[in-house]
């Protein structure tokens, strides 16, 4: 199974439409696919239609009690573990002198599927060391900002600390718009540099729209140039994974 940490330390950047979308496009390739919820506003279970079932929250989740709560989705080879409003004191629940809790945690469904992908709540806690550690690849969106391009390195610094493989940390450029100056500066800037992957994502309407269609944008309109992008990028992470 390959995991993958979609995780920005910043609100706002589109890293949750980019979980929801490149979940999509791993199960419409025919890959057996989990996407985990972690962030507690749950905004990857809304857009997939998702409730908690029965009695899932933090405590559950740390006892490894996972499988009863996955969720199918709308979408062949696809499922969901969603995410509780407990999830906002996760960090209360896991062992503060481990980082490989939750890959052990889900060690148990590796048989189950051949994709994991995490939608990560934007901070820099344990629960995102646990969420680094657990992770194969760590994708990070980055909109062409200073900001953002500051918060990506501060994130390579925070790999330093907590002893992360350097390798497993790639960026994209995320909400591109291309009348403005700044993105295409920055992008022309920073796109060669090795941590980022090549696909670029579009600030277009038709991501905005997910919360109202609560769909992957391939679902609402195929073939729109976000759509096209979240598939190329999907590509890109799954094809780098194949030669790791």
């Amino acid at each position: 199974m390959n995991s993958i940490a979609v995780y920005s330390s910043k609100g706002g950047v589109g890293k949750t439409a980019a979980a929801v979308n490149l979940a999509y496009d791993s199960s419409r390739r025919g890959k057996r696919t989990l996407l985990c919820d972690m962030d507690p506003q749950g905004a990857s279970s809304f857009y997939y239609h998702v409730s908690t079932k029965g009695k899932f929250s933090k405590k559950q989740f740390v006892k490894g009690r996972l499988k009863k709560f996955i969720s199918t989705t709308l979408y062949p080879n696809l499922e969901l573990l969603p995410a509780h409003f407990s999830f906002r004191n996760l960090d209360l629940a896991l062992d503060s002198d481990r980082r490989d809790e939750l890959k052990i945690l889900f060690n148990s469904i590796t048989d189950k599927y051949d994709v994991l992908i995490f939608d990560c709540p934007p901070n820099m806690t344990l629960l995102s060391e646990n969420l680094i550690t657990a992770a194969d690849q760590v994708v990070i969106p980055v909109i062409p900002t200073t900001l953002s391009i500051r918060a990506l390195a501060q994130l390579i610094k925070f790999f330093d600390k907590i002893g992360a493989d350097q390798n497993k940390l790639r960026a994209f450029f995320s909400m591109v718009e291309r009348r403005k100056n700044m993105h295409v500066d920055m992008v022309k800037t920073y796109r060669k540099k090795k941590v980022f992957f090549k696909a670029l994502v579009p600030y277009l309407a038709d991501v905005e729209k997910m919360g109202i269609n609560r769909a992957p944008v391939a679902v609402t309109t195929p073939g729109s140039p976000a759509a096209v992008a979240y598939d190329r990028l999907w590509m890109e992470i799954w094809k780098r994974r194949a030669r790791d």
